[in-house]
């Protein structure tokens, strides 16, 4: 363990606040107005952690803060008051006031979701990554939808119903992400050549996914407060860059929203659709590395193996 006094970690837990409230705040002001974002409230409404949840500010494992600020976090689910010998191991005087991480307790309780994290991080991060996708999940999210439901009943198609679909019967899917491939229509979902599920995810994630590599933001949030929150929120700006490049991939006219279309139905498109891909791959491999590092001496006090399937929520 090692300390952080007061007058050092009240200033990294204020940039942590402001680099999240340039994301969480507008979105809370169209929410409490009733507008939507199709872009910009993904992370925040896909997603299970809220923006209160991610201002938290988090050292940590093995931080100690101490100061009269840091009384505040004994509510706080997770943390504990170090003994009297961790105050002075960590070179602070024994009755200090001060808190840490209980990882004990959040691998006690949390003992699957570390071991599965680390599957499909470490199994992710060993396989080559698959560049020939070209965003066509989100077309197949909207193929035939005259049929069915709309997903997006406020936005419009940037090529119409028809074009659309022709774009999707044109073109070979090959989604390899559960958490894309069960939003298609039921009419697409014969049309992926593969067939992602919640039992065989660990073995298909890859990194050249749009898709896995904003989950990489999931997996951070579920490990906190393990996890120091610069981390979680650099794997948020990565999944925030993302989703912005995905959804000008998609069908939809996003245009008047700020995000000029990416032309994935012509050949242009694709190799500039591959262009981003691959960077965001190669990004997405340098934080699941940095995952890994924080996450191994914790996998190596998790003795049972995770069950099949974990977690079907974001």
């Amino acid at each position: 363990m090692h300390a952080l006094p007061q007058e050092a970690w009240l200033p990294l837990q204020a940039v942590h606040q402001s680099r999240v409230r340039r994301y969480a705040d507008p979105y809370l002001a169209r929410r409490s107005a009733g507008r939507k974002h199709p872009v910009e409230d993904f992370l925040f409404t896909y997603y299970t952690q809220k923006p209160g949840q991610l201002l938290r500010w988090h050292p940590g494992a093995g931080v100690v803060l101490s100061g009269s600020a840091a009384a505040e976090r004994a509510g706080w689910k997770y943390y504990r008051t170090p003994d009297d010998g961790e105050l002075e191991a960590a070179g602070l005087p024994a009755g200090s006031t001060a808190i840490t991480v209980d990882v004990e307790a959040f691998v006690r309780d949390r003992r699957d979701a570390l071991h599965f994290a680390g599957t499909i991080l470490a199994g992710t991060a060993a396989r080559p990554a698959q560049f020939g996708c070209f965003g066509l999940h989100e077309w197949a999210m909207v193929y035939r939808q005259d049929k069915f439901e709309l997903r997006h009943e406020y936005l419009q198609l940037r090529l119409g119903s028809e074009r659309t679909d022709e774009v999707v019967e044109e073109n070979r899917i090959r989604c390899s992400h559960f958490d894309a491939f069960r939003f298609y229509t039921p009419d697409a979902v014969p049309l992926n050549s593969l067939a992602p599920s919640r039992e065989n995810q660990r073995s298909m994630e890859q990194p050249g996914c749009l898709h896995a590599n904003m989950d990489l933001y999931k997996w951070a949030y579920k490990l906190s407060p393990l996890l120091p929150s610069e981390l979680v929120m650099d794997c948020f700006e990565l999944s925030w860059r993302i989703r912005a490049m995905d959804m000008q991939a998609s069908p939809y006219d996003l245009l008047e929203w700020g995000y000029p279309a990416i032309l994935i139905e012509t050949a242009e498109g694709k190799a500039e659709y591959v262009e981003y891909q691959r960077a965001f791959s190669a990004e997405s491999q340098e934080l699941r590395h940095r995952l890994l590092q924080e996450l191994t001496p914790l996998l190596e006090s998790v003795a049972n193996p995770a069950p099949e399937s974990l977690e079907g929520q974001q």
